[in-house]
């Protein structure tokens, strides 16, 4: 009797093992921008603390987080003390103030700015898509250049379970300047693969919340935690003239009075859901600030909750 009870319990584990393969939830954040937003590290502590409680296999930020300097350290300890698995995209602005991609990776301790990783059962793919398309560009860059190309190409074959990919800029209709050909060289391989298909893109820089299905992948943008920037033009203090003193870039922002970020849990069986998180603008929307209202169901103090089938 006993080692029939035993045996039960074995596979009822089996059995629970093999369900709770079947899915992956991880926590995500975008462009929190330390550098220019004075309430960043409270920003930060509610979003370790809100993973703490809802025990994501990981957690990931999909870029412009901020600089190597020493002033901000503040924000990467907070980041650190997630005590799960943590990954890091690399923006534009990670190098911002004269630092190197060098020293943004290494205060990172990653030893690329693109790379993958595999949980539960699913494979992820990280990009840089600040890549320059030739030697003489400058200022940013929303590029990836064929080196990377071919490095991608290799990992979607690797590949053994769905394959998740995450960007600072996107690879859907606002995305990097090439990114018609990788979109093509996904949907080219999701027409030969079986188990190992591309469902997603997980991006932000923009600063929107949206959500597109370009045959068959969905093209995801997580809005930032921290605010809609508008620019010189439609510069406004916000908060004190302190704040206005010591962040310097905060007044050509309208700030989400309180910080956004989502918990995603995709299953095999199809489906993606996304927790919601909405804010309030601090001071004038955009709208009442005058500022170009061309994208305004995507421009939103909110990251507004989905369900995606795939």
């Amino acid at each position: 009797m006993r080692k029939q009870l035993i045996c039960l319990c074995f596979a009822l584990w089996g059995i629970q093992a093999t369900v709770e393969a079947q899915k992956v939830k991880f926590g995500v954040l975008s462009d929190v921008h330390v550098p220019t937003m004075h309430d960043a590290k409270e920003r930060l502590t509610a979003f370790v603390d809100s993973m703490k409680t809802a025990k994501p296999d990981f957690v990931v930020d999909l870029g412009d987080f901020g600089t190597p300097a020493p002033k901000y350290a503040y924000g990467f300890e907070i980041w650190n003390s997630f005590p799960g698995p943590k990954y890091h995209v690399i923006g534009n602005h990670e190098m911002d103030g004269g630092f190197s991609l060098k020293q943004a990776l290494e205060y990172r301790k990653m030893t690329s700015s693109y790379y993958s990783f595999e949980q539960k059962g699913f494979n992820f793919i990280v990009l840089d898509g600040n890549d320059k398309k030739s030697s003489d560009v400058k200022g940013y860059q929303e590029h990836l250049n064929p080196p990377q190309i071919a490095w991608l190409r290799d990992e979607l074959m690797k590949a053994k379970g769905p394959i998740v990919i995450f960007s600072h800029q996107g690879l859907g209709k606002d995305g990097v300047d090439n990114a018609e050909e990788i979109r093509q060289i996904l949907e080219n391989h999701n027409a030969k693969a079986k188990k190992n298909k591309v469902i997603a893109n997980f991006y932000g820089h923009i600063h929107y919340d949206r959500a597109d299905n370009i045959n068959g992948i969905w093209y995801v943008c997580i809005n930032s935690m921290s605010y809609k920037w508008l620019g010189e033009e439609y510069g406004r203090v916000r908060y004190s003239e302190e704040v206005d003193k010591n962040f310097k870039w905060i007044k050509y922002t309208a700030p989400y009075r309180d910080p956004l970020f989502t918990v995603i849990e995709i299953s095999k069986k199809g489906k993606i859901t996304m927790s919601g998180k909405k804010s309030q603008w601090v001071g004038p929307s955009p709208k009442e600030m005058g500022f170009p209202q061309d994208n305004k169901d995507y421009d939103v103090p909110e990251i507004r909750p989905k369900v995606l089938k795939f």
